[in-house]
């Protein structure tokens, strides 16, 4: 590890873990280095929070196709579905950055509690207004932002708690663990969702939710106490300790570039925007239905591979390499993908990127456990959700605009180039992410 950036390697047993419950372990043979790496799962404390994911992964996805359909049935219109889409992206991005900082100053056990419960009261308040027939829109609109809101606020404690419960040898196995768990969500979520709606009804799907929500309130009960370590100097959850983990951030370069690099990859590399548009054009002679879903699945089934083989990455020490070597394996597929003229041969490059895409996730929540000390590691997360989720956006943004001014095919080719060459120019002129490893 580069210590000139960080102290702290995530490595140390910390007060209130249950890290010393981890069995001893020999190496691993044959098939079993490939497979995904489950030795976190050990850990009582971690297994029952990565239990609880499991069941929120596919629920959320419920809710989250239920209230676009339910407001186009209710409006008609795409444009009150895309308007709802962003209703949602403010709470996201306030509540995350604050719920950070809470994260770093109270039990984070606590906190997933209150949220977990507002996620679930909110789910409930989705299937009221659902089988009571409302139909307002105004009403899905902000119980989305609330929903959000408590998203922003449990995304944080969730993934800074990592790091108290699994050892740092560790921490990239977790995260592969999790990730997988939540990309086979996003899979199966919709296609279940899909197959519900014609049989069950909208209104089910957000009961259905609600009731998973209680299986992760069980499992968060369960968990140890996760308090502040102690510190010299009392911690408050404000603005001000907002502020404060965005100096941390611009102090600790590995942090930074971390952040850096999911940025360049997620905007100019994220072409989901244009999946309409080469469905429809590029890719009609297969079907306009069948090639846009094919598009929209091919990226996080990759990933789901990927997961499931993280066992050929997941004990890398190189995590900084790791990182730049996937976000220029995601640009290279997705300039693949924007080149290809056969279906199928572009859902082997997104594919692709969705493997690339599997094996940055988990280097690069790796690198925020691990080099940022746990007074942090909440501000770290919630900086790290607002990323995640405000990327995408401004690709749609970017993407969109691109594809109307030049063609879908060169916008997409031309952002895959462009991830190259900047993640490139960014490792080699700054060397403190390629120089990272615990």
């Amino acid at each position: 590890m580069d210590t000139s950036e960080s102290t702290d390697s995530g490595t140390e047993p910390e007060a209130g873990t249950e890290k010393d419950a981890v069995p001893a372990a020999g190496p691993r043979r044959g098939w079993r280095r490939w497979a995904m790496d489950t030795r976190p799962l050990r850990i009582p404390a971690y297994r029952r929070l990565w239990s609880s994911t499991i069941v929120t992964a596919v629920g959320s996805q419920l809710t989250a196709v239920a209230v676009p359909k339910q407001i186009y049935d209710i409006t008609g219109s795409s444009a009150w579905v895309g308007a709802a889409s962003m209703a949602g992206l403010l709470p996201l991005i306030v509540f995350a950055l604050w719920g950070g900082s809470l994260a770093d100053s109270m039990d984070r056990r606590k906190l997933l509690l209150i949220t977990n419960s507002g996620i679930a009261v909110t789910s409930v308040l989705f299937w009221l207004q659902a089988v009571t027939g409302l139909e307002s829109v105004a009403a899905l609109m902000l119980l989305l932002a609330m929903q959000q809101a408590f998203w922003g606020l449990n995304a944080p404690a969730r993934n800074a708690s990592i790091a108290r419960l699994v050892p740092g040898e560790q921490l990239a196995a977790a995260n592969a663990l999790g990730s997988t768990v939540m990309q086979t969500g996003q899979v199966v979520g919709p296609l279940l969702a899909g197959a519900l709606i014609p049989v069950i009804g909208l209104p089910e799907l957000y009961l259905i939710d609600a009731l998973a929500l209680c299986v992760t309130l069980w499992a968060v009960v369960r968990l140890p106490s996760l308090p502040p370590l102690e510190s010299a100097t009392p911690r408050r959850a404000g603005w001000r300790e907002v502020a404060a983990g965005f100096r941390y951030i611009a102090l600790h370069k590995v942090l930074l570039l971390s952040f850096l690099a999911d940025i360049i990859a997620m905007v100019f590399g994220m072409p989901r925007a244009l999946f309409p548009q080469l469905a429809a054009q590029t890719y009609a002679p297969y079907g306009e239905g069948l090639a846009l879903g094919m598009l929209f699945a091919a990226i996080p089934i990759g990933a789901v591979v990927g997961g499931l083989f993280s066992g050929t990455f997941s004990r890398a020490r190189r995590h900084g390499w790791m990182v730049i070597g996937a976000v220029v394996a995601w640009g290279a597929a997705i300039t693949g993908f924007g080149l290809s003229g056969n279906l199928w041969i572009g859902v082997v490059f997104l594919a692709a990127a969705g493997v690339a895409d599997m094996v940055s996730m988990v280097f690069r929540g790796a690198i925020l456990l691990s080099a940022a000390t746990d007074e942090m590691r909440g501000r770290m997360q919630g900086v790290f959700t607002v990323v995640v989720a405000g990327g995408p956006r401004l690709a749609d943004v970017l993407h969109g605009t691109a594809g109307s001014a030049f063609g879908p095919r060169t916008a997409v080719a031309g952002g895959g180039i462009l991830v190259v060459v900047i993640m490139l120019t960014l490792a080699f002129t700054v060397p403190a992410l390629r120089r990272y490893r615990i």
